[in-house]
């Protein structure tokens, strides 16, 4: 079950209505964790997009007015959109807010943050957040209450976040129903430069070097393995540019057990693909699922 929060926000506000943020204004709307919430949303036109959707009752375009006096601000953009978010936001919440996030990378981000805090926050404090949840669609319309039921999310303060916060913080994504890990940016990118950031990039590769003609002869194999090479190529842009020196290293490490590959089956050494494929499936049941 669940960690209760210990009362429910007055206003909390998010940032960027797609899939998860749409999905974070659900879970606080159904677990009534919050009695108000507001959805910020890049242009008047995308407001009635997001209230037909049904994931908020309330959206604007305006972040410093919905974020007057906010006591949870969630920032779900774009990653290289949600310092500057992070930080607006915190000109206008109230005293004491918790400010987090969503974004899939987080050194940079936590590290421009706490360099440009308001120091005179008056306990307003921020908390990188990175819920491993998601989907190949996106947009508010694929919102779900349930997406972080069961999933991980990784929390990664700053050195000097109050631990005050960093309670708090694993409160909210706990009372979404995540399994809360905590860890700091920079080691957060590392592994998931090598469980999330080069997977999309393999899958990508994958899909890309498969010939036109050879499309129809594909399976269920070929669908598995290149399923997230379904997501959006602008938001997978900035996450990879934004997490580049761990992500280059671990492609160089995919690219050495690919080499290896080729030079066993050139030799036409059974004994290594037979090593290396069972490394491969090793790893693979060590998840159980």
């Amino acid at each position: 079950m669940s960690a209760p929060i210990r009362r429910p926000y007055r206003r909390a506000v998010v940032i960027g209505v797609g899939l998860i943020g749409g999905s974070v204004a659900l879970a606080l709307r159904e677990r009534q964790m919050a009695r108000r919430v507001i959805g910020v949303v890049r242009s008047a036109e995308r407001v009635q997009r997001v209230l037909d959707c049904g994931v908020v009752e309330e959206a604007t375009a305006d972040l410093e007015s919905a974020c007057a006096g906010a006591d949870l601000v969630v920032v779900c953009t774009p990653v290289g959109l949600i310092a500057a978010s992070a930080l607006e936001a915190a000109q206008h919440a109230a005293p004491g807010a918790l400010v987090t996030d969503g974004g899939s990378t987080k050194a940079a981000i936590v590290r421009y943050v706490a360099a440009r805090w308001p120091t005179d926050a008056e306990g307003l404090a921020f908390v990188g957040a990175h819920p491993l949840a998601g989907d190949t669609r996106t947009g508010p319309e694929s919102a779900r209450a349930d997406l972080f039921e069961g999933a991980v999310t990784v929390i990664t303060p700053s050195p000097d976040a109050p631990e005050r916060a960093v309670r708090a913080a694993r409160r909210l994504w706990e009372g979404l129903g995540s399994k809360v890990v905590e860890m700091t940016p920079e080691r957060h990118d590392e592994l998931l430069a090598l469980s999330s950031h080069v997977p999309h990039v393999a899958a990508a590769a994958v899909a890309a070097t498969t010939p036109e003609e050879a499309l129809p002869l594909t399976a269920s194999g070929w669908a598995d393995t290149t399923r997230v090479a379904a997501g959006s190529p602008p938001l997978w842009r900035d996450i990879l540019l934004a997490n580049p020196q761990p992500i280059a290293g671990a492609l160089r490490r995919l690219g050495q057990e690919l080499v290896a590959y080729a030079a066993a089956l050139e030799a036409g050494d059974g004994d290594t693909i037979e090593r290396l494929l069972e490394e491969g499936r090793r790893k693979r049941d060590a998840l159980g699922s």
